[in-house]
């Protein structure tokens, strides 16, 4: 009877869904996650910015929107990585920068982000989980 029903949980220093299995490695995951959704959120106001600004700023516009995709690019790379390892993490990085697919990519590792963040008894709201539970 050394089992208390009664007791609170107790964290484990296990984690569900990162490869390593390590309670460290969520607060990369947390990272990189909050990476990628601000890379989402540049990416979309880059596109709506295209039909807000005059055609003499389109150049930047497709800059910004570039450069939120190559830096996306680098963030899945890292997250894949620990979520599905290495080889997973590089094809996932290089199809990454293909217009269309890239964004539904980032959508897609975020989601398997949040899964692992919430399997883990990690809040996760809009801009990524709270840099406090971790």
């Amino acid at each position: 009877m050394s089992d208390n029903p009664y007791q609170s949980p107790q964290p484990t220093d296990e984690a569900v869904g990162v490869l390593s299995g390590k309670r460290e490695d969520l607060r990369k995951v947390a990272q990189y996650q909050r990476g990628i959704l601000v890379c989402i959120l540049v990416y979309l106001m880059a596109v709506v910015f295209q039909f807000i600004f005059p055609p003499e700023l389109w150049p930047l516009v497709a800059v910004a929107g570039l450069g939120a995709g190559m830096v996306g690019a680098v963030f899945v790379v890292l997250l894949a990585i620990q979520l599905y390892g290495i080889v997973g993490g590089i094809l996932m990085g290089v199809l990454t920068l293909v217009p269309c697919l890239g964004l539904l990519l980032l959508l897609l590792i975020n989601e398997k982000a949040t899964r692992v963040l919430r399997q883990n008894g990690i809040r996760v709201g809009l801009l990524g989980a709270d840099p406090s539970q971790l």
